[in-house]
């Protein structure tokens, strides 16, 4: 029985010296289950890009139509969501919405305190609907250029997003100045969202632009 053993070792010795690739092959069929886990990264990668930039258009498309009841289907069910008009996000001072309230007020003429005007520090108050019409799609932001979770316009305001939102993902639609301004009225509109049961919804609309 021993003598068997080994004259087995002795095969297998000889097979592996005779042929080392088949050896490196196996082994290398091994990292197989690791690969097949990074396409499946990547894909989950892709699936969430597509998802975000679906919710950014449908928000976007909602402003654009003037459709304030598509866009309440955005809104956070639990968080609602928080309007800035500037890139700097104050949880204190900036408005905040629950779905239910924002469905309630929005047709009204009540009237809210958005915040202060860079530069004359006035109050800038509004409706619901006008502030969304003349101040948060005041260009038109479905044909700007689109980033994900990226900057790509920076003013002298300071830009405090991933501090408030840490855990979230937003989207950036940059509207870039005009030549005879040296592109200095350039604006953009964040929308900030979070997942909730497997969607995507809204909890933040930052505007920014070149302030004074």
């Amino acid at each position: 029985m021993k003598k068997a053993v080994i004259l087995l070792s002795f095969l297998a010795v000889v097979a592996c010296k005779k042929n080392p690739e088949k050896f490196v092959n196996d082994k290398a069929d091994s990292t197989k289950p690791a690969q097949t886990g990074n396409r499946q990264q990547t894909s989950v990668s892709v699936d969430k890009e597509t998802a975000l930039k679906a919710a950014n258009e449908g928000v976007l498309q909602a402003l654009k139509d003037k459709n304030y009841k598509r866009f309440a289907d955005f809104i956070h069910p639990e968080k609602g969501v928080r309007f800035s008009m500037y890139a700097f996000v104050s949880p204190e001072g900036d408005k905040l919405f629950s779905k239910s309230d924002f469905i309630k007020y929005q047709p009204t003429k009540t009237i809210f305190t958005w915040g202060a005007l860079d530069g004359s520090g006035d109050l800038y108050k509004s409706t619901i609907t006008d502030y969304l019409i003349k101040w948060v799609y005041s260009k038109d932001f479905a044909t700007g250029q689109v980033s994900i979770n990226e900057f790509q316009g920076k003013g002298n305001s300071m830009n405090n997003l991933k501090e408030i939102y840490p855990k979230a993902d937003f989207t950036e639609n940059f509207v870039k100045g005009s030549e005879s301004n040296p592109e200095m009225d350039w604006k953009c509109l964040r929308l900030v969202f979070e997942q909730y049961q497997g969607k995507y919804y809204l909890i933040g609309v930052v505007n920014d632009q070149w302030t004074i």
